[in-house]
């Protein structure tokens, strides 16, 4: 197979979490486990940061990922899910994954996969374990993919956990309360190990608090402690309690020893996307009018990009939005101004909201708008009817912004 090809078997089996939702989520720990010692238990053989939380995950993960790659350490990253690329994933110092060594990764292991039926993301993170492992970076920053005690990642021994906040997101697979979502997140401090906790909220801290007391792991709030907050390219709002979380994560590491100098954290913060690769966050396509892309998904997330659109000088504005068929509607539209254009569509994935469901959900709360069946033609639509002092925001899911970026 080429590396088209091998892509496509790879998303052709098990179900995947990104396109079909609850039945590709795993119970247990059993197949990435037996995978892992397949390979030779390749995910104890590099040092590691666990990162989990509802929202901020990525943006933590990344951040760090680029200070730990200007304080000159050979940096791995992992996160999910991609934009354009699957190699996006998984990056050592920023570079993609080579595509040889993803066709060669799954035709080396394929007749392991097809007999213990693994699902694509526990081949993914074998692959990323493997290739860390095999290019003996110094340190590699773990994204978890969902949750966190039952996700495929958390069969590492990492240096440091850290848990950015805790919403009400997944919650048909992760528990219809926060502490109960916490719990789940929770899954990922490990003994003795420190955990930096990115937000104190009164529905977590108490969970937090009895399982860091389990484990003897040594619990820091991130919001507790004061720190220099530096400038940063990513420029969403939302971005202040990220800083301050990595600026806690930093501080810690330097406590165990890992030597990373101010002119690190300075550079490593001011260069996030082009050390990393990092996009979809309040990205800013294009000025004249102003387009801008997140991929804030919950209403926690929606909620400070929306205050920022608020905050950001326009005229007329234009939402394309799309949303997957799991997300809280109700909690979420009411968010949306009601004296704005309303351009409804849905990604090219199964998981996708019917874009005809989602402009009569819409209207239920005054949103008033068109429907098209692709989000190419939705985004086409509003830079049409746009001025050029307007403001585009393209948005509601991931992969909403994977098809307009």
């Amino acid at each position: 197979m080429d590396y088209s090809e091998t892509i496509q078997w790879l998303y052709a089996q098990l179900p995947m979490y990104q396109r079909q939702g609850k039945q590709a989520f795993k119970k247990n720990l059993n197949n990435i486990r037996a995978f892992d010692t397949y390979l030779g238990h390749v995910s104890q053989r590099f040092k590691n940061i666990h990162v989990a939380g509802t929202n901020g995950k990525g943006s933590v993960s990344h951040m760090l990922a680029s200070i730990l790659q200007e304080a000159g350490y050979k940096t791995g990253l992992y996160t999910s899910p991609h934009l354009k690329d699957f190699r996006e994933r998984i990056r050592i110092n920023g570079r993609m994954i080579r595509k040889n060594t993803v066709i060669n990764f799954v035709k080396r292991h394929q007749k392991f996969f097809e007999k213990h039926r693994l699902s694509f993301f526990e081949m993914t993170v074998g692959m990323a374990f493997e290739y860390f492992a095999r290019k003996q970076v110094d340190i590699a920053v773990i994204e978890t993919g969902l949750g966190g005690r039952l996700d495929s990642t958390n069969i590492i021994n990492p240096e440091l956990s850290i848990i950015t906040n805790i919403g009400l997101d997944h919650t048909n697979m992760l528990g219809n309360s926060i502490a109960k979502i916490a719990e789940e997140k929770a899954g990922i401090i490990k003994p003795n190990t420190p955990v930096v906790i990115g937000k104190k909220q009164a529905d977590t801290s108490p969970v937090f608090k009895r399982i860091a007391t389990q484990k003897k792991a040594k619990l820091i709030y991130a919001e507790m402690q004061k720190f220099a907050i530096y400038e940063s390219d990513l420029k969403g709002l939302y971005q202040n309690e990220n800083l301050q979380t990595v600026s806690a994560a930093v501080e810690q590491l330097r406590k165990m020893g890992w030597k990373i100098s101010e002119k690190a954290v300075k550079n490593g913060l001011k260069n996030v996307v082009e050390n990393t690769g990092i996009r979809g966050r309040w990205d800013i396509l294009q000025r004249s009018p102003l387009v801008v892309a997140d991929t804030a998904h919950n209403r926690d997330g929606l909620s400070i990009v929306l205050q920022q659109i608020f905050q950001t000088p326009h005229n007329h504005l234009h939402f394309v939005l799309s949303f997957v068929n799991d997300k809280d509607l109700d909690g979420i539209l009411p968010l949306f101004p009601k004296n704005a254009r309303y351009y409804f569509s849905k990604a090219q994935i199964p998981r996708a909201l019917n874009e005809q469901v989602l402009i009569k959900k819409a209207s239920a709360y005054g949103l008033k708008g068109q429907s098209f069946s692709t989000i190419k033609q939705a985004f086409e639509t509003a830079y049409q009817n746009a001025g050029t002092d307007d403001l585009i925001f393209v948005g509601g899911s991931t992969f909403t912004v994977a098809e307009i970026i």
